[in-house]
């Protein structure tokens, strides 16, 4: 079990960079002034990481269902940010407010993942391990993204299906918690059911980008 909750720690790194280079590859494309635009998304992503750190301190009881529920909704705005921006950009011209909006969101939430994962797991390593394993893992998901996106996933698939493609994986990400933690949740199939659901809208969502 720690071994499968430290690999999704790599997942959902690599999920939350992704979001982050896409909306400063989003807004660099429709804003132009490169340098600008991914300066002010990174600055506001991660002041917003470190809210949602700071806020991870009032959940005191719960942790694995808050952190599936955190994966499902960094699934859904993660995964649909860019198809969302893209039309309210061409049919309404409005980009801004609603970027920064998106960025805000998904830094909260992913702000809050690491905090809950190093809670969950802090009664099954010893803290020097915990700190430095998770962190391993979260700073090799930053690399394979960083050097993923630019590479192979921009080019090939474009930034509405790798949005969608790694809201996907945080879906799965809950749905593998989900299965890992089955015995101690209280309300699994209410929690299946959610799972389920927001994987298949993100999946449609993929299998149909081209028409989004």
């Amino acid at each position: 079990m720690v071994y499968a909750l430290l690999f999704s720690v790599l997942i959902i790194a690599s999920c939350g960079l992704i979001y982050e280079l896409i909306a400063g590859a989003l807004a660099s494309y429709l804003l132009g002034d490169s340098v600008t635009q991914f300066s002010t998304v990174i600055g506001t992503y991660l002041f917003a990481m470190g809210i949602g750190s700071y806020l991870s301190r009032y959940i005191g009881r719960g942790l694995v269902a808050r952190f599936i529920t955190i994966e499902l909704l960094v699934g859904i705005f993660g995964g649909f940010s860019a198809t969302v921006l893209f039309v309210f950009f061409s049919y309404a011209g409005i980009l801004k407010p609603l970027l920064y909006f998106f960025v805000g969101i998904i830094g909260i939430l992913v702000g809050l993942e690491i905090p809950l994962r190093l809670r969950i797991l802090k009664d099954r390593l010893e803290f020097k391990d915990l700190v430095s394993q998770v962190l391993t893992f979260d700073y090799l998901g930053a690399l394979a993204a960083s050097l993923l996106f630019p590479i192979l996933l921009a080019p090939k698939l474009g930034l509405v299906k790798t949005c969608l493609l790694f809201g996907l994986l945080n879906a799965l990400v809950a749905c593998g918690t989900v299965w890992l933690f089955r015995l101690q949740l209280t309300r699994l199939r209410f929690m299946k059911i959610q799972c389920a659901l927001v994987t298949l809208i993100l999946l449609a969502g993929f299998l149909f980008a081209e028409r989004l």
